[in-house]
């Protein structure tokens, strides 16, 4: 750490079928069996011990892609203005990006991953498991995301919803 500044190196990278930007599905709840790799580099590869037990993991990346920064912006499912950290858009002061995924299986250095909405070549920072115990939540808000319906969520979540909403 130096003053108010921190430097991450990635530990690996994301391997995904998505290759554009504009195509990714917009949350992991739209990439329902979406397969992918993380190809963790080979001197973190005994940190994986014992990871295979978990059903799931959370990958912690750097939108490398991410050009600009905004503190406010409207998200995919609002159409009013929030502030970034209401949101999970890219476009953030770090650009941290965070997505919970499905853990098929290990073998040696490379994790085969399930319910990918990253774009391909994602350097990789971090791994958690997800613990039901300690990550599941109950009486739960979710901010201004609570009074939009799961049928507008699971239209709006498609990312060619703003051309064809021109077509109606």
């Amino acid at each position: 750490m130096e003053g108010n500044k921190f430097v991450f190196q990635s530990i690996g990278i994301i391997h995904s079928p998505h290759k554009e930007i504009s195509k990714i599905p917009i949350q992991p709840v739209f990439c329902n069996d979406v397969e992918g790799t993380v190809r963790l580099n080979n001197e973190y590869a005994e940190g994986l011990k014992d990871l295979a037990g978990f059903s799931h993991i959370y990958l912690f990346y750097y939108f490398d892609h991410s050009q600009k920064t905004c503190l406010r912006l409207k998200p995919y499912l609002s159409d009013h203005e929030h502030g970034i950290f209401a949101t999970r858009a890219p476009h953030r002061p770090n650009k941290l990006g965070m997505s919970l995924v499905r853990l098929d299986r290990i073998e040696n250095n490379i994790l085969y991953i399930r319910d990918l909405d990253i774009l391909d070549d994602t350097p990789l920072l971090d791994i958690k498991p997800y613990i039901q115990r300690f990550d599941s939540r109950e009486n739960v808000k979710s901010g201004w995301q609570d009074i939009v319906s799961d049928d507008v969520a699971s239209v709006r979540g498609l990312r060619d919803f703003k051309s064809q909403k021109g077509r109606s």
